[in-house]
């Protein structure tokens, strides 16, 4: 397993990771905060760990800080689901930022991804990345495939705080408000439970 620290990871110097980074801070709780980062580390982890060196880094970090900003209520939409709302958040942003239309819409598709119960890497490997970057930050799945190390390293320095409720709470109420969307899935499986129980919640 490959030695991993939290310094082996920056996220990118461009105008579109920075304003992706300061919408996160301003719009979601610290926890919140935590989480997205957390997700965008923990996605860089895997994408090392599985020796996937062509991947687009920018866009990485720019769909991980803003997978969430759905659910809260600046940026919640009456009928999308969470994430799609907040792929259209991306989708401006990085318009705003330079980047070409088909780009921009990559963020939108990486974003709905990570709420798909799994994304083929070889259909979208930033998609993947983010959705298995944050099954294990909100399910703890294969937290073990991680040197431990670095997982008690990214933990003290954005600790999970009140993640369980909050995010919790907010899908139960995307579920209840829009209940076609995936929102309604992960509380059905039991994401509520998962959370409370979650590995990482216990190492803390």
């Amino acid at each position: 397993m490959p030695i991993m620290q939290l310094s082996t990871f920056a996220p990118p110097a461009t105008p579109a990771a920075r304003g992706a980074r300061a919408l996160a801070a301003q719009y979601h709780s610290e926890s919140m905060q935590n989480h997205v980062v957390r997700s965008w580390l923990w996605a860089e982890a895997f994408a090392v760990v599985e020796d996937r060196g062509d991947i687009d880094h920018e866009l990485l970090y720019v769909s991980a800080m803003l997978h969430d900003i759905g659910i809260v209520p600046e940026f919640d939409n009456v009928n999308l689901s969470y994430e799609e709302a907040g792929g259209h958040v991306a989708v401006a942003l990085t318009a705003g930022a330079g980047w070409e239309t088909d780009r921009s819409r990559r963020a939108l598709d990486v974003i709905i991804r990570h709420n798909w119960p799994s994304v083929d890497p070889a259909m979208d490997v930033e998609g993947y990345l983010l959705e298995i970057g944050t099954a294990l930050d909100i399910s703890g799945a294969r937290a073990d495939v991680l040197p431990a190390p670095f997982l008690r390293e990214v933990l003290a320095a954005y600790p999970r705080l009140q993640l369980a409720r909050e995010f919790g709470d907010g899908v139960v109420d995307q579920a209840t408000r829009k209940p076609h969307t995936s929102a309604q899935r992960l509380v059905t499986g039991g994401v509520v439970g998962k959370l409370e129980n979650h590995p990482l919640e216990r190492s803390a």
